[in-house]
């Protein structure tokens, strides 16, 4: 799609299939856009559902709904890559731009497919084996092929730390999980870092600065993310060349997540691909920098895109939900997270809360990142999703 020439936002339809905390911030910068912009999904009471005016409910994973909903659209975005791709095809066929493309999507959504198209085109990432079955594995163990420790991801359905489990010894083979997966080495990292690549449809690619992530040791979840990520000027060039290579071999338009490791050794691995906006990119909506949101939006028009650099240090926590709580959401020290300087609360609109849910995100924004994570600490015994006993 070429740019848009006059500007006359209205006139042009985007469906974007989910309607969770990422439509909700996708649909906010939307906004000061005047856009024409529509989410469907299948639950009225999701982050979006309770704000938007042009909601449809719909099964995201349904061929005809997707296809229904698609056909009142010009242009077809999602914000989870659980979707289903045949009809987003069908879409494509007959004209309708369909952004991330649905052969990318396809490619995605499965991690096997995925870690393929990053060995055939010679991206640095893990060894891996896919293995259909927990048999498979077992299998694998007692022939020696496959060797401890490894990790075991689900090819498909995975999210927030599910569909992941390591698997260190013997002692933990009840972890492993039913169904088509992947088993790779386990790194021995020094750090986690990510990069948002947004490429145009008109061809133009940038690069947000890199974040290093702090995950929850049990649920798999960033508990934390730092903008910039602390690595050196050589390596951060080096991450952001790498992130430019795979969208543009990737021919991707709207945003990629890529999560990185940084090993030990100083070498790096790509771990995983999105292609939408993403939770290590939350902090771009108040560091200075045009967002993350508005940027996929800019894309997919074909627009120009917006300033990515960020000059504000920022730290985002994500917030989740208490260890044993489970039902109606409350947050328990609000009024004292609000007397904090710098601190920018995100909500998601999540009426039932459970362990380790995200609730919403929390970025920190001062003159250090020392000063951030001070705040953090602070912030983290004193704010708390908890629920009505």
């Amino acid at each position: 799609m070429t740019n848009l020439k006059p500007y006359i936002p209205q006139d042009l339809k985007i469906g974007v299939l989910g309607g969770g905390q990422l439509g909700k911030m996708l649909m906010q910068e939307a906004l000061p856009l005047d856009l024409n912009i529509s989410f469907l999904d299948s639950d009225k009471s999701c982050s979006v559902g309770k704000i938007s005016g042009n909601f449809f409910i719909g099964d995201i994973t349904s061929y005809n709904d997707v296809l229904e909903f698609g056909r009142k659209m010009d242009i077809v975005t999602i914000e989870i890559e659980n979707v289903n791709t045949q009809a987003l095809e069908e879409l494509e066929s007959s004209g309708i731009c369909v952004y991330p493309q649905s052969g990318i999507i396809k490619i995605i959504k499965d991690k096997g497919l995925q870690k393929e198209f990053l060995k055939n085109n010679e991206f640095p990432s893990s060894e891996f084996e896919l293995c259909e079955s927990v048999g498979d594995i077992l299998q694998k163990i007692k022939s020696n092929t496959l060797s401890f420790p490894f990790v075991q991801k689900l090819r498909t359905g995975g999210y927030d730390g599910k569909g992941v489990c390591i698997i260190r010894s013997f002692q933990d083979i009840d972890k492993l999980l039913q169904g088509p997966s992947i088993v790779e080495k386990l790194a021995d990292i020094d750090k986690e870092l990510s990069v948002i690549a947004v490429r145009s449809s008109v061809g133009e690619v940038t690069c947000y600065p890199s974040v290093s992530m702090d995950f929850h040791p049990t649920a798999n979840l960033v508990q934390y993310l730092i903008c910039p990520s602390g690595i050196s000027e050589e390596l951060e060039l080096l991450v952001q060349q790498l992130a430019k290579n795979i969208v543009n071999k990737l021919q991707i338009v709207g945003l990629l997540a890529i999560e990185l490791f940084l090993n030990k050794d100083g070498s790096i691995w790509v771990n995983e691909l999105a292609p939408r906006p993403h939770n290590s990119g939350h902090h771009t909506l108040v560091n200075g920098s045009v967002s993350q949101y508005e940027n996929h939006l800019r894309a997919i028009l074909g627009l120009p895109l917006g300033n990515t650099s960020g000059k504000v240090r920022a730290l985002m926590m994500n917030v989740l939900g208490e260890e044993g709580f489970f039902g109606k959401a409350v947050y328990s020290g609000f009024e004292e997270l609000l007397k904090t300087k710098g601190v920018h609360p995100y909500l998601y609109g999540k009426l039932e809360t459970k362990p380790f849910r995200k609730m919403g995100h929390i970025t920190i924004t001062d003159s250090s990142i020392e000063e951030c994570i001070r705040k953090y600490y602070i912030l983290k015994e004193k704010f708390k999703i908890v629920s009505l006993q």
